[in-house]
């Protein structure tokens, strides 16, 4: 059955807030900016010790030490929702051992999995969530479980009408049919946070209707304070590395956040300014006179779930197609320009009628900063390519390493299991693998999970989740290959210049497989740009920062070149006079053999390239000739010709002469020694 969809489902996130006003948005709402930085601890507490929990959600404020303080001060209330959290959790793990026990879980398993999710629902929303991340893992959860763990997604219980309704009128100002000229008697999906209806303003349009569930605050916040609670203790009686307790008050900050409609909403419209331009991708609009703190109010979007396999083929849509199109969109907000969609699940991702891949719900939103995205893209290239003495670097550089940490022991260890998860290829990749083979480094070395990583590797694993269980085969770390390429080549930044000048270039020469790989990759990017990609390299190249680049060049140039000259000279030699070659040594035969087979390879990746015309980059190609650099690396390959020619002429001369009186004495020829470097 077809689905239609609104704002679906409510989301967690974390991340730490502050107020500010904001100017250009109605009715004088507040904006609350999001940081990936841990909350830090105030020195007083922002509100009176006693203060009713609730709030703090009204103030948009977290604050970790007023909650400990006002929960502190009640440890009966603590200690039953405590009671309360555990005790039907531990009933149904001990169901799944006594199932276990007696052969019974093919039998009892889908009322297990009921069992599952009800306790999950009635344990409120941050444990909702963790079914919603199971929901999307079919290689991880069985399907009967799947099915039951899917309806955490958008078919919670709802709240009453009364309740929303009376919601909408303290919000908005009047009676809800007053103010939209239809609305769903019921509504049509509910979440975790809120409930959602379907509805129509009097100018036309159809709406989705956002309405918070009562009571949030409270539950929220206690819950947050035992989760705080644990994560402390957790913390100081199994000596963990990762600071549990600063994750728990990103997870407390950015779910706070998530209480905000009108926040919601502003998020929506960064993201459509950021994303909505991508080929594929659509954006809900806000409508702001009907939107406040509890009830968001935006355009209704009639779609399918990406899961829902049989009616988007009948509908002609290819579901793997709008899971490409997902993933270009979420390397783009994660490694382009920060700002991302943290919860990518199916209630949250809908295929349009037209073939577009709609994003719904904005509540869980996160920013990555440059030097982590900078850093994020160094390690998969490095992990790529299997350079794990840069790839320990980088995690260093993303803080899951100390810097005062010894690498040396952790170089092999990533080596031996990395090789492992790899395969073969860039094509074997994937999340799975790699965070399980990582997991059996995190206890053995000093590797800690920083705080704004949690984040990223759900919005991933969520969005792979998705892939797998549309199309088994597919790897999202193959497809996000190509962009990475494609940035690795046209990024102007320090950073990435550096990461691909050290993965070009090394002490015995230029890796032209890595840059037939790189080529090779970018093409398939969506938005791979050469003429742009051209452009960068050349002024990069003749710029002061890539000096050491036309140097290493030049030696490459000067290398092929004479290994090229000899081969040909050799060849003629024997074809016309059948004279013997010149003698060669091990390596410049190795050479002559490879003469400038690289270079031609890559001119047939880039003839492959589109939009590459040779052409057209004439007139450049003919302008560079009187760059002073061009000229200058140009006389620098003719010096470095000369002086091998002219070390190669007197070596032959030397060895005549010795071969001569040692024939003469009966001795063997003497072994030619290794040609001379370029002169530098």
């Amino acid at each position: 059955m077809k689905t239609e969809a609104g704002v679906q489902s409510d989301t967690q996130v974390y991340g730490a807030v502050s107020d500010r006003p904001l100017s250009h948005t109605p009715h004088n709402l507040t904006t609350v900016t999001v940081a990936s930085e841990t909350i830090p601890e105030p020195e007083e507490p922002l509100i009176p010790d006693d203060a009713d929990p609730a709030l703090l959600a009204k103030d948009l404020r977290y604050d970790p030490i007023a909650i400990s303080r006002y929960y502190d001060r009640r440890p009966l209330q603590a200690l039953g929702r405590f009671l309360g959290i555990f005790t039907p959790l531990i009933w149904f793990f001990l169901g799944l051992w006594w199932d276990r026990r007696w052969g019974k879980v093919q039998a009892h398993q889908k009322r297990r999995a009921i069992q599952l999710r009800e306790t999950l629902t009635r344990l409120g929303p941050a444990f909702i969530k963790v079914g919603q991340a199971l929901s999307t893992r079919p290689d991880l959860v069985p399907p009967l479980y799947l099915e039951e763990l899917s309806q955490l997604q958008d078919q919670l219980p709802p709240f009453s009408n009364e309740v929303a309704y009376g919601f909408i009128e303290e919000e908005l100002g009047g009676k809800p049919l007053e103010i939209y000229a239809k609305l769903t008697p019921e509504p049509v999906s509910a979440a975790s946070l809120g409930q959602v209806y379907k509805g129509q303003l009097h100018t036309g349009e159809m709406v989705a209707v956002k309405v918070q569930r009562p009571g949030l605050a409270e539950r929220i916040t206690l819950d947050l304070y035992i989760l705080r609670k644990l994560a402390s203790w957790g913390q100081r009686h199994f000596k963990l590395r990762s600071n549990l307790v600063a994750i728990m008050d990103e997870f407390g900050a950015r779910i706070f956040e998530e209480m905000d409609y009108a926040h919601e909403g502003r998020n929506a419209e960064r993201f459509a300014k950021l994303y909505g331009h991508l080929p594929g991708i659509y954006v809900p609009r806000i409508y702001w006179q009907y939107t406040r703190r509890r009830v968001l109010t935006m355009e209704w979007i009639a779609g399918t779930k990406l899961t829902r396999l049989e009616e988007l083929s009948k509908q002609g849509i290819n579901a793997t197609d709008l899971i490409e199109v997902g993933v270009q969109c979420s390397l783009r907000q994660l490694l382009e320009h920060g700002f991302f969609h943290a919860d990518p699940h199916p209630g949250n991702l809908m295929a349009m009628p037209n073939g577009k891949l709609a994003y719904l719900d904005f509540g869980m939103m996160s920013e990555v900063k440059p030097y982590q995205r900078y850093g994020l893209i160094e390690a998969v290239v490095h992990m790529v390519n299997r350079d794990f003495e840069r790839l320990v670097e980088d995690y260093v550089k993303l803080e899951f390493l100390d810097p005062e940490t010894d690498l040396r022991p952790i170089v092999p260890a990533l080596a031996n299991v990395f090789n492992n998860a790899l395969g073969a290829s860039v094509a074997d990749l994937n999340f799975k693998s790699i965070t399980d083979q990582l997991s059996e480094l995190m206890y053995e070395y000093p590797f800690k999970v920083p705080a704004y990583y949690a984040l990223i590797i759900r919005s991933l694993v969520t969005l792979e989740g998705i892939a797998i269980n549309v199309d088994p085969n597919f790897k999202v770390l193959s497809k996000a290959y190509p962009y990475i390429a494609k940035r690795l080549l046209t990024d102007p930044a320090p950073e990435l210049r550096a990461s691909l000048r050290d993965l070009l270039f090394r002490e015995d020469g230029f890796r032209w497989n890595r840059l037939e790989n790189l080529l090779r990759n970018a093409r398939n990017s969506t938005d791979y740009d050469f003429d742009q990609a051209f452009d960068q390299a050349i002024e990069f190249l003749l710029s002061e920062r890539g000096a050491l680049i036309r140097h290493r060049i030049t030696e490459e140039v000067v290398q092929q070149l004479d290994a090229f000259s000899v081969k040909t000279v050799q060849t003629i030699a024997a074809q016309w006079f059948g004279s013997p070659a010149p003698s060669q040594n091990g390596h410049q035969t190795a050479q002559a053999a490879h003469g400038l087979e690289p270079i031609q390879r890559i001119l047939t990746i880039l003839g492959e390239t589109p939009g590459f015309d040779p052409l057209q980059k004439l007139p450049a190609l003919v302008g560079l000739l009187f760059r002073p650099e061009v000229q200058e690396m140009g006389q620098q390959v003719v010096s470095g010709l000369a002086q091998r020619a002219i070390a190669r002429l007197i070596r032959e001369i030397l060895l005549r002469e010795e071969v001569e009186p040692s024939a003469s004495n009966g001795k063997g020829p003497i072994v030619p020694q290794p040609a001379l470097p370029v002169s530098r």
